[in-house]
């Protein structure tokens, strides 16, 4: 078939990288210039395997008010006149209570464990260079408390192939020196050795480099898709810049502007924006590099991730519900270089500028689990809503999508991802 993947960034870009594999045509389609330059573009460059735990938990009930009113809370929810985030939120609600967290986490464990196989295949194969790299991950803790509840879900999910340690601050720091400068009192942490990272968008512009040395693939960017041809209940077309394509099958994966597009269709989408911010700090000098984590680092009580991308480290945090408002301001960036100085206070920081602040829209569902497989539009497939999980389940995801699109039985069940309206 000719089929027409929407959106090019981690998601899509990993989905015509099956489907073209398939022996099908592929036309992969961006309104930005670049593959990644979206929502991927300055993500927390972890791979977290092991730590797909949804955000909807039943902690949600007791902390509301600090969520709502506490000017330090990492989850932000400010109200819009969206009707959308109202939908949205009472449908997170639902979803937080233990029973769906459980069913949550086990679903998406099977898919993010599929997902790593899935790209270790790949880069056997094809050898991308995007500072990858498999030196694991450390989720630090302040609290005993919260060491001990994280000791009770290491246990859960031990069940489901999961090989974690709880330990003590010491054993941290021995596995990753660069805490021990830091001016956090740790009561420990969960240690996962097999975790990994790497730069997103840098691996998105490499597959599209190897994809285009084939004569079934296209990709256009700087394209917004800006209209729709249907007939019979069907797309058959999609305007993209000044260019009609014409296909068999589409698949959207537009990330956080997949909404505003399925609308075009009549079709409703269980995803909301889930704004976020990073920075990128330069290890331009020895000191630097060696004041540097070469673990990834989850600092929890902030919710701040560090991981480590060769001569860089990338810095991301926060959680808001703001709708698409793309502004980033200095209080967030702030709240960042303060983690960084707390942490790792050997790494030069320098001006904000050469820190590349970003922010970007995690596109997730109210449970956190992605929607991958046919929509109630004929010839319309979605690969959309994995949240803060985009890289981590990208490459699962894609063929999971791509299996379906065969018509042939995957490696683990699909059936939790299929669309419900």
């Amino acid at each position: 078939m000719h089929i027409c993947v929407l959106g090019a960034g981690v998601i899509g870009v990993t989905t015509a990288w099956r489907l073209l594999q398939d022996g099908h045509q592929v036309t992969l389609v961006d309104g930005r210039a670049q593959p990644g330059d979206g929502t991927s573009l300055g993500n927390g460059a972890q791979l977290s395997y092991s730590y797909v735990a949804p955000l909807a938990d039943p902690s949600v009930w007791s902390k509301w008010a600090y969520y709502m009113f506490s000017s330090d809370s990492p989850l932000t929810i400010k109200p819009t006149l969206d009707p959308a985030q109202y939908r949205w939120l009472f449908e997170f609600l639902r979803c937080c209570n233990a029973d769906r967290v459980r069913r949550t986490t086990i679903e998406l464990l099977q898919l993010a464990f599929f997902s790593r196989d899935q790209l270790k295949q790949w880069n056997a194969q094809l050898n991308l260079q995007f500072d990858y790299q498999t030196s694991g991950k450390l989720v630090m803790y302040t609290d005993h408390a919260g060491l001990d509840s994280a000791g009770k879900q290491v246990r859960f999910q031990s069940q489901f192939g999961c090989q974690q340690e709880v330990l003590d601050a010491a054993r941290c720091i021995a596995i990753e020196p660069a805490l021990a400068k830091s001016s956090r009192d740790w009561a420990g942490g969960v240690y996962t050795p097999s975790e990994e990272a790497g730069d997103c968008p840098q691996f998105c512009r490499e597959l599209v480099a190897v994809m285009q040395a084939n004569a079934n693939f296209r990709f256009i960017g700087n394209a917004s898709a800006t209209n729709v041809r249907t007939s019979a209940g069907a797309l058959r077309a999609v305007q993209a810049g000044d260019e009609w394509i014409e296909a068999d099958s589409f698949v959207l994966c537009f990330g956080p502007e997949s909404p505003a597009f399925a609308r075009r269709l009549g079709l409703s989408l269980p995803l909301y924006p889930l704004k976020g911010y990073s920075i990128t700090v330069p290890l331009r000098d020895a000191a630097s590099r060696a004041a540097a984590p070469q673990v990834s680092i989850t600092d929890i009580s902030r919710k701040i991730v560090y991981a480590r991308l060769g001569e860089r480290l990338r810095v991301a945090g926060r959680v808001e519900l703001v709708g698409m408002d793309r502004s980033i301001p200095q209080r967030a960036i702030d709240e960042l270089k303060q983690g960084v100085h707390e942490l790792f206070p050997g790494c030069a920081l320098g001006e904000d500028a050469a820190l590349s602040p970003w922010t970007g829209f995690r596109p997730a569902t109210p449970s956190g689990v992605p929607v991958v497989g046919p929509s109630p539009v004929k010839n319309l497939y979605l690969n959309i809503g994995q949240g803060a999980l985009g890289w981590t389940l990208a490459c699962g995801s894609a063929t999971l999508l791509a299996d379906q699109v065969a018509g042939r039985k995957s490696e683990i069940d699909a059936a939790p991802f299929r669309f419900a309206a």
